[in-house]
């Protein structure tokens, strides 16, 4: 944790990360390794993430809160995702869209909530990113270490596999 509280000038942001630190350090591992399972590659995965945190801590306002989770989880599980895919870059050059996160449980209500769940766990974080939590595709974008026209064309698909998973439940949309 002195590495990156060496990153941060203020002692107003450094108590801030510390207790970001404290709070989610245990369920960014968890995340990360349920995806990667391999140890050294989510303990990776984490630092990449805590990373991008920095980057990004004056976008958080409240610790305990369930944006703030939401937050930090889709950046582990961002970097988590780029790292599985790094792996498998020397066999295949292709984009692979099988590459997937964490699955979650559906909630039962047969509509948006379990839609969301349904969707792919890249379409899921971009979605929850932009219109849960509010940013730009510019700030996803820098935040994932991706173009705005990749996340817009993310962006895209994930609403149009909503809106077919949707339709398959029969929601009026």
């Amino acid at each position: 944790m002195l590495i990156y509280l060496q990153m941060i000038e203020s002692e107003e942001d450094q108590s801030k990360f510390k207790a970001i630190y404290e709070k989610y350090k245990d369920l960014m591992f968890y995340v990360a390794n349920d995806i990667l399972h391999n140890e050294h590659d989510a303990e990776d995965a984490v630092h990449q993430a805590f990373l991008s945190i920095l980057k990004n801590l004056s976008k958080i306002f409240e610790i305990n809160c369930p944006k703030t989770r939401s937050f930090i989880v889709n950046m582990v599980e961002w970097r988590a995702i780029d790292l599985l895919r790094s792996r498998t870059r020397v066999e295949s050059v292709e984009y692979n869209d099988e590459i997937t996160g964490r699955s979650i449980p559906l909630p039962g209500d047969h509509g948006l909530a379990d839609a969301m769940a349904s969707l792919p766990p890249q379409y899921r974080q971009v979605l929850l990113l932009r219109y849960d939590n509010g940013y730009s595709t510019g700030e996803i974008g820098k935040m994932l270490g991706k173009s705005q026209a990749a996340v817009q064309k993310m962006t895209e698909r994930a609403k149009r596999e909503l809106r077919i998973l949707l339709e398959k439940e029969g929601v009026v949309i």
